[in-house]
């Protein structure tokens, strides 16, 4: 029987070649894809608003007669409408018109349109409202409905989405919906059925409660939120299966390598840590590939965890790889995997986009020989010319900085391509549960809970730029007491130009006012190797300063810099300032982190400012970033296909989740049931779960 599925758009009526390109842009192929591109808002024009009462920003539906049509020229020609009613009058203005238009809307026309009030050179402006002439009476209240507004994109207008929403509705009476989901749970929820959700939510009919459908609150809305976050989960799951279809190398304990590590370190494993241990001990002894995440607040001692599963999988006779988003980071590692490691006898190589000629060669070589057991580097790890020889381990740093298509793709770099490599990602970013339970619902957690002994709070003081100078002077004073200091430049602008200026500016600036100190530059400009050398200085203690930007958010460790200074702390995000934060404190000393904000703040950037303040707790402060700011910014770089939804909001509908994360097991026994709800609702970006 046909689908809806298998229409294609181009039967509707008006949707030739062209346009079902620009629908293509928009991921709409097929009429259920259009059935599926769901309003993101609705706007309320079941009323006429008097002229007279509009004021600036109100969004209005308002009528009236023509009183005169202008030909303005002036440095962009427009058409100048002037509408009256019996309490004022109003400007159409339209910057796009053509002769047919012109000469529809001649005096003595009456008009209904729609738009925004804006201030313009004629008194209040609408800006290419949505119009109509001699329009017919206004429905009665009883009747009236409210208007859907979807998300567009270039050279197609709303108008025109709506109309063919409404084609797409007519589908509805020969070819319902499959409904995926079994009734025994729709009922459980007291939700509608797939069908009858879809058609309210395009045409919410008359007396539907409008402050419900207006918050997304609405029953039909939160069958398909449901659904929605369902099919996320999915294929979250579905990436997890393909993974795990292959077989991977049972890496059982074997030597005292493990022993030898932990005796030659200075300090004691936390509970915490040997709890992640043991759940990580017994994944890798599996024959079926590990994929963990652990979660560890900053400075929680996730790299040793990771050595030890390196050990693990040495002892079993296999290599590992250390993969890391940035040079910085990846070189760190390395000096500390390195230091661990090499006076065990163990053998590593460095691969990087930097490594060039003839050491790339040596260590391509190395690699693909067995000889190099661990390798580090950054995604030049994924590059096809990298041959593992019994690559069993794969160890992944800052995991949402890759996407999951990559993670899919080191299942081909497995011991002699067949056997999938075990996955250990680590993220110091502390992701809020419920945001873990959907962004990694691929992925086993664990949590490191527990900072080791002798760390000691930071404390973080916010005081305003005017006390630019107290702050110089309390940077002297650290200096000269033996101690080193993080200065970080944050700017509003995008442009990394722009920012990388400022800092050179800010370094300068220092320069000149502390002329006893040594102060280093680092930004997101320089080449590689002058960032890492300079970044090293700092390390040695040659450095006393280290003006910076956000560069050095990540992994940095100088166990000697006790006093950070972030300026215009308000434009950045408060997992990134905790992050920034956990530069310092990594030491004996007291430690302190100035926030340098500049006046005014607002309620939000006072709020935000005041949860670092009151709290060291990475997870607190990540439920507070979630609250504010969402989850595409909280996990930092949206992933492929990941938390980019059409109808669910992750604060509103957080609730969902846990249910959602219970029924998916369920489902996934249904692979034909997955394939669609997948397809419905990731459409294109489906194919993240594919190499």
């Amino acid at each position: 029987m046909t689908s809806l599925d298998d229409i294609p758009v181009t039967q509707l009526k008006g949707v030739g070649s062209a346009l079902a390109d620009k629908l293509a842009k928009l991921g709409i192929h097929s009429v259920q894809d259009l059935l599926f591109h769901l309003p993101h808002r609705y706007e309320d024009r079941t009323r006429i608003v008097p002229m007279g009462s509009l004021r600036i920003g109100d969004v209005a539906v308002v009528e009236g007669e023509v009183m005169k049509t202008d030909l303005v020229m002036g440095r962009r020609r427009s058409l100048q409408v002037t509408l009256r009613d019996d309490t004022g009058f109003l400007v159409m203005r339209f910057f796009h018109f053509n002769a047919a238009q012109k000469n529809q809307l001649v005096e003595g026309t009456r008009v209904r349109c729609f738009g925004e009030v804006r201030p313009g050179r004629a008194g209040y402006e609408f800006y290419h409202p949505e119009y109509q002439t001699n329009p017919p009476p206004m429905p009665a209240a009883s009747e009236a409905t409210l208007t859907p507004v979807y998300p567009l994109t270039e050279g197609i207008q709303q108008p025109r989405v709506r109309g063919l929403c409404q084609q797409a509705l007519g589908y509805l009476e020969r070819f319902p919906i499959k409904d995926w989901l079994p009734e025994a749970l729709m009922a459980d929820y007291q939700l509608p059925g797939i069908t009858e959700a879809v058609k309210l939510v395009h045409l919410p009919p008359a007396g539907s409660p409008v402050h419900l459908l207006m918050e997304g609150c609405h029953p039909a809305q939160q069958r398909l939120v449901m659904e929605e976050l369902l099919a996320h989960q999915l294929s979250l799951l579905r990436v997890r299966q393909q993974i795990q279809a292959r077989h991977a190398l049972p890496l059982l304990p074997a030597g005292d390598l493990a022993e030898r590590f932990l005796e030659q370190l200075p300090f004691a494993l936390t509970g915490a840590q040997k709890y992640v241990v043991k759940d990580i001990r017994q994944d890798l002894s599996q024959p079926i590939p590990m994929l963990r995440l652990v979660q560890g607040d900053v400075g929680s001692g996730k790299t040793v965890v990771a050595a030890l599963a390196a050990i693990q999988a040495l002892g079993a006779g296999a290599q590992v790889a250390l993969m890391a988003p940035t040079e910085i980071l990846a070189e760190q590692h390395y000096r500390n995997f390195s230091d661990w490691l090499e006076p065990l006898g163990v053998r590593l190589a460095w691969l990087s986009g930097k490594v060039k000629g003839k050491a790339r060669q040596e260590a391509l070589a190395a690699v693909a020989e067995g000889r190099a057991q661990v390798v580090i580097g950054t995604h030049a790890l994924f590059q096809h010319e990298v041959r593992f020889q019994r690559l069993a381990l794969v160890i992944v740093d800052e995991q949402h900085r890759f996407g999951v298509h990559q993670r899919l793709a080191l299942r081909e770099k497995g011991v002699g391509g067949s056997l999938a490599p075990h996955q250990l990602i680590m993220t110091a970013t502390p992701i809020p549960r419920t945001l873990a339970m959907s962004a990694y619902a691929d992925l086993d957690t664990s949590v490191i809970d527990e900072l080791p002994p002798g760390r000691k709070p930071i404390e973080t003081i916010v005081l305003p730029d005017s006390r630019r100078d107290d702050i110089v002077e309390r940077v002297r004073g650290a200096c000269q007491a033996g101690r080193q200091a993080y200065w970080v430049c944050t700017l509003i602008e995008e442009s990394e130009a722009l920012q990388c200026q400022a800092a050179e500016v800010t370094a300068q600036e220092l320069s000149e006012r502390l002329p006893d100190l040594k102060i280093g530059l680092v930004h997101g400009r320089l080449k590689a190797q002058e960032k890492a050398d300079v970044m090293a200085s700092f390390k040695t203690g040659e450095l006393d300063l280290l003006v910076a930007t956000t560069v050095i958010e990540v992994g940095v460790d100088v166990p000697n810099a006790s006093l950070i200074i972030i300026e215009n702390p308000e434009r950045l995000g408060l997992a990134q300032l905790h992050q920034l934060r956990g530069r310092v404190g990594r030491g004996e000393q007291a430690s302190f982190c100035v926030l340098m904000y500049h006046p005014p703040l607002s309620n939000n950037g006072k709020a935000r400012l005041q949860a670092l303040r009151d709290s060291q707790d990475g997870f607190f402060i990540a439920e507070k970033d979630l609250e504010i700011r969402g989850p595409g910014e909280v996990l930092g770089t949206r992933q492929t296909g990941l938390m980019q939804f059409r109808l669910a909001e992750f604060e509103r509908d957080k609730g969902w989740i846990e249910p959602v994360k219970e029924m998916a097991p369920g489902l996934m026994a249904q692979p034909k049931a997955v394939d669609a709800l997948i397809r419905r609702w990731l459409g294109e970006n489906s194919r993240y779960g594919e190499v």
